[in-house]
C-alpha cells in the first residue's frame, strides 16, 4: 500500500494522530515555522513588488532536511498545519521546500484532532490557498517595514535594543492614553442613600435614593447630605408601586479566542499567553490513562461562534439525559456572526461534550482543568435552554426622596443548571401600593467618583477586538510583548505604561500620527481581509501602505528629537539642586542629577494618581548588614533591583563597585562545582541559578534549600507554595518526601 507522510507543526499533534492512524502513515513535525525573513537586513525588495527574499531559520535546517528525506520515500504528502493564515504559511513553505522531493503534495486541515476530523480532512484534500498565504505575507512585510525602519530611530533617539510594531505600538497607545485620562481625571464628591426597610413579613430588604424631588438624585456634599436627611426625619415610607415581571435570560455564544481570554482572565488571573499555551496543550493532546493521548478541544484561534451540526446533536442528546428535555431549546442555538468575523472555523468547543470536567481532573494540571472547565461549561450552556427569573422592583417614597428595591427570583434554572458558578435569589417580601414601611436603618457615605480603570488584560484584548485591531492569534503576543519590551507592567493586575513607553508612544504619535492612529490600524486589518477573500492584491495594499509611510519616514529621520539624555522630571536634585531627569537604563526607568558626573545622585521613582514624578528616597539604615566588601572592607547590604530582585553591594560605591549574588547555600546538583544564587528575570520574577553560568546553564523556578532528602539522599531539598501552606518537598520525582516549611521559614 502506498506510503503516506503528514505534515504538522506540533510534536504533540504527532503523538496524537500516530494513535489512530495505520503504519502506512508517517507523522512528521515542522515545529512551527521554517523560513522567514532574514534577520540581519530588511529581506524586502520594495522595488520589485515587495518580494520577500525568504530564509530557512537556522534552528530549523535539520527539521527542514528530515522533512525532505521523508517527502522523498512519501507517495503522497499531506500538508495539515493548523488551519489558519499562519498555518497555511507554514504548508507553503514546506511545500516550496520540499517540491523537489515530492511525488504529490495536497493541503488538508482539521478544527479537532480525532480520528473521525483527520481521516475525513484525508479523504477531502484541497490545494494551497495562495490568498490566505498573501493575506499573512502580506502582514510579515508589514510588520517588518514598520519595525526594521522605525525601530533604529527609537535606538538613536531614546535607547539601544527597543522596538516598534504596528499593532503593538496602537495597543501601547491605548494604554498611554488611558493612564493620562486618569491622570487628568478630577474627582467628584458624591453621597449615595441606602435605607434598610421592613414590611409585615420578612426578609428586611435594601432600597437606593433614586430622586429627590422627582428629579435624578445628586448630592455634592455633607451639608447637602445633612439637608435632605433633615427632609425625611420622621416622614413615614410608603410603597408607590410595585411591578413583578417575569424575564428571560438567553445563553452567551461558545468561546472564542478573545471571549475565552477575557474570562480565564477575569476568573483565574491567567495571562492571555498562558491562556493560549494552555488552550494548545488541550487542543493537541492530553494523557488520560487508559484513553492515552487525548485531544479535548477544539481548535483555539477563531473569531467565529458557530457549531458543527454533529456538535449541536451530540450537545442536545448529553443535554436531554444529563438535564432532562426541558432544558433543550426547541431547535439548536444558532448565534449571529459578527460582522468583521472571518467565519474559517467553528467556536472553541470540547472534542466530546461527554467528558465532563470531572472525568478528565485527574490527568490534567490545574489550569488545564480550570480553562477545560470553562470551555466545557460555556459551549454546553450555550446550547440549553433560557433562564427565567421572575424580577420585582418597588419605587417608595418618603418626603420628598423616592427609593427602589429591586427584587430576583430563580424561576427555572435553563442553561445556569450547566454552570459552576450559580446565582442567589435576592427576594422582596409581599409588598402593596400603599403600604407603610418600617426604617430599620439609613446610612450615608461619602463617595468619589473614579477615574476611568487602567485596562486589564482581559479588558485590552476586549477593546482591540472592538476596535478591530489584531486578529485572535495576535492579541497574546500585543500583550506579552509590550512587557517584554518593558513598555507596559502589570500594577495589582492592571497594565501600566512605564515612562519608556510613555516616551516611545509619545515619539511615535508625533511624528507617525496616521500609523499610531487606530482607525487606520483597523482598516490595514480590513484591507488584509480583503487579501485573504480573493477581494484585494497584497502587492496594491503594500503599495499604498509605503506610499504613504516612506515620506513619513523621512520626516521623521530628520525631525525627531533625542531624548537619550534623559527627560524632565519636573523635580530638583536634594543633592545639588540641579533638574533631576528620567533615564532609561538597561534595568529599568530610574531618576539621575542632570549635573552628572559633578552629582552622582541617582533614584528610584513612582508617580502619583496625577501622574507627577516622586522620588523614592534611598533608606541606608534600613538596609540589611551581610558581611564586609572583600575589595575594599566596608560594609555589604542586600539591595533591590529596579524590577524587585535581590543582589549584594558594598556601601562605599560608586568608588567601590563590588557586588555579587545571593547564595542560597546549595551546591549546584548540575556541575557540582558551582553554587546555587538567587536570581531575578527582566520582568522580576524570582529564580536560581548556578553562579558558574554560562558554563553551567542549571536553573530552578523552586528555592533550593540545603540539607540531603532523608528518604532517598538528594542532596538538597525545595521549598514550594501550596494550598496546605510552605513545603518542603525532595526535587527528585517518584521520592514523594515533604514535610512542613512553615517552621523552616
Amino acid at each position: 500500500m502506498a506510503k503516506q507522510l503528514i505534515i504538522v507543526e506540533s510534536p504533540a499533534k504527532v503523538k496524537t494522530i500516530r494513535k489512530f492512524l495505520g503504519s502506512n502513515y508517517t507523522v512528521a513535525a515542522s515545529v512551527g515555522h521554517v523560513r522567514d525573513l532574514p534577520s540581519s537586513s530588511l529581506g524586502v525588495d520594495e522595488e520589485n513588488g515587495f518580494a520577500p527574499q525568504y530564509e530557512i531559520i537556522d534552528k530549523k535546517k535539520a527539521v527542514v532536511n528530515d522533512l525532505r528525506q521523508q517527502a522523498a520515500k512519501a507517495d503522497v504528502v499531506y500538508l495539515a498545519p493548523d488551519p489558519d493564515r499562519e498555518g497555511e504559511a507554514i504548508a507553503w513553505h514546506v511545500a516550496e521546500l520540499i517540491r523537489d522531493r515530492a511525488r504529490e503534495i495536497k493541503r488538508i486541515q482539521f478544527n479537532e484532532i480525532t480520528e473521525r476530523a483527520v481521516r475525513e480532512a484525508i479523504a477531502h484534500p484541497r490545494e494551497l490557498n495562495t490568498d490566505l498565504f498573501d493575506a499573512q505575507q502580506a502582514r510579515r512585510i508589514l510588520d517588518r517595514l514598520v519595525g526594521y525602519k522605525i525601530s533604529p530611530l527609537l535606538w538613536k533617539t531614546i535607547k539601544r535594543g527597543i522596538s516598534a510594531g504596528r499593532v503593538q505600538s496602537v495597543a501601547l497607545r491605548l494604554i498611554v492614553d488611558r493612564e493620562e485620562a486618569r491622570e487628568a481625571f478630577r474627582p467628584e464628591e458624591y453621597w449615595p442613600f441606602t435605607a434598610i426597610l421592613e414590611a409585615d413579613e420578612p426578609p428586611q430588604f435594601r432600597t437606593e435614593l433614586v430622586r429627590i424631588n422627582g428629579k435624578k438624585a445628586v448630592i455634592r456634599s455633607a451639608e447637602e447630605a445633612a439637608a435632605f436627611e433633615e427632609s425625611i426625619r420622621g416622614k413615614p415610607f410608603v410603597t408607590a408601586s410595585v411591578e413583578k415581571k417575569e424575564r428571560s435570560r438567553a445563553p452567551a455564544p461558545p468561546f472564542i479566542t478573545s471571549t475565552l481570554q477575557q474570562a480565564a482572565n477575569q476568573r483565574h488571573g491567567y495571562p492571555a499567553k498562558r491562556i493560549m499555551q494552555i488552550a494548545q496543550r488541550l487542543y493537541e493532546g492530553v494523557e488520560l490513562g487508559e484513553k492515552g493521548l487525548t485531544a479535548l478541544i477544539t481548535y483555539m484561534r477563531t473569531d467565529s461562534t458557530r457549531i458543527a451540526k454533529e456538535a449541536q446533536n451530540a450537545a442536545r442528546e448529553f443535554i436531554q439525559e444529563a438535564f432532562g428535555e426541558a432544558y433543550l431549546p426547541p431547535k439548536p442555538r444558532q448565534y449571529k456572526k459578527r460582522e468583521a468575523a472571518q467565519d474559517a472555523h467553528e467556536a472553541i468547543r470540547p472534542v466530546d461534550v461527554n467528558l465532563r470536567p470531572e472525568m478528565v481532573r485527574e490527568y490534567l494540571q490545574a489550569d488545564q482543568y480550570n480553562v477545560y472547565r470553562l470551555i466545557w461549561e460555556r459551549f454546553v450552556a450555550s446550547q440549553m435552554a433560557s433562564a427565567r427569573f421572575n424580577d420585582t422592583i418597588a419605587l417608595i417614597d418618603s418626603g420628598p426622596g423616592q427609593w427602589r428595591a429591586k427584587g430576583e427570583q430563580l424561576l427555572f434554572p435553563g442553561f445556569l443548571a450547566a454552570m459552576s458558578k450559580q446565582e442567589e435569589d435576592s427576594i422582596l417580601p409581599p409588598l402593596a401600593k400603599g403600604q407603610e414601611l418600617k426604617l430599620v436603618k439609613l446610612h450615608r457615605e461619602q463617595k468619589f467618583t473614579q477615574p476611568p480603570p487602567r485596562y486589564t488584560e482581559a479588558s485590552l484584548v476586549k477593546e482591540l477586538e472592538e476596535l478591530g485591531i489584531g486578529r485572535p492569534s495576535t492579541y497574546a503576543a500585543i500583550i506579552s510583548t509590550l512587557q517584554d519590551r518593558e513598555y507596559a507592567r502589570l500594577e495589582e493586575k492592571k497594565l501600566a505604561p512605564t515612562d519608556l513607553g510613555r516616551v516611545v508612544c509619545k515619539q511615535l504619535v508625533e511624528h507617525f500620527s496616521r500609523l499610531m492612529d487606530v482607525g487606520f490600524t483597523a482598516q490595514m486589518e480590513q484591507g488584509l481581509d480583503r487579501v485573504a477573500d480573493g477581494n484585494e492584491n497584497w502587492v496594491n495594499l503594500l503599495g499604498e501602505f509605503a506610499a504613504d509611510f516612506n515620506p513619513t519616514l523621512a520626516a521623521a529621520a530628520a525631525n525627531m528629537r533625542s531624548v537619550k539624555g534623559g527627560v524632565q522630571s519636573g523635580l530638583a536634585c536634594p543633592d545639588c539642586g540641579k533638574p533631576l531627569l528620567i533615564k532609561f537604563g538597561k534595568s529599568g526607568d530610574f531618576l539621575a542629577c542632570s549635573g552628572y558626573p559633578d552629582c552622582r545622585y541617582t533614584s528610584n521613582f513612582e508617580r502619583d494618581s496625577n501622574g507627577n514624578v516622586q522620588a523614592v528616597e534611598r533608606e541606608e539604615q534600613a538596609l540589611e548588614k551581610v558581611g564586609a566588601c572583600p575589595q575594599c572592607g566596608k560594609d555589604l547590604v542586600i539591595r533591590k533591583t529596579r524590577t524587585g530582585g535581590r543582589f549584594i553591594a558594598c556601601t562605599g560605591y560608586p568608588d567601590c563597585h563590588y557586588a555579587a549574588s545571593i547564595p542560597t547555600g546549595v551546591t549546584c546538583p548540575a556541575c557540582g562545582q558551582g553554587q546555587l544564587v538567587e536570581k531575578s528575570s527582566k520582568k522580576g520574577k524570582l529564580f536560581f541559578s548556578c553562579d558558574r553560568y554560562p558554563d553551567c546553564d542549571f536553573a530552578s523556578w523552586d528555592r533550593p534549600v540545603p540539607g540531603e532528602c532523608p528518604q532517598c539522599g538528594s542532596p538538597y531539598l525545595i521549598e514550594k507554595k501550596t494550598r496546605q501552606g510552605l513545603q518542603v518537598k525532595c526535587p527528585k520525582r517518584g521520592c514523594g518526601y515533604v514535610r512542613d516549611g512553615e517552621e523552616d521559614a
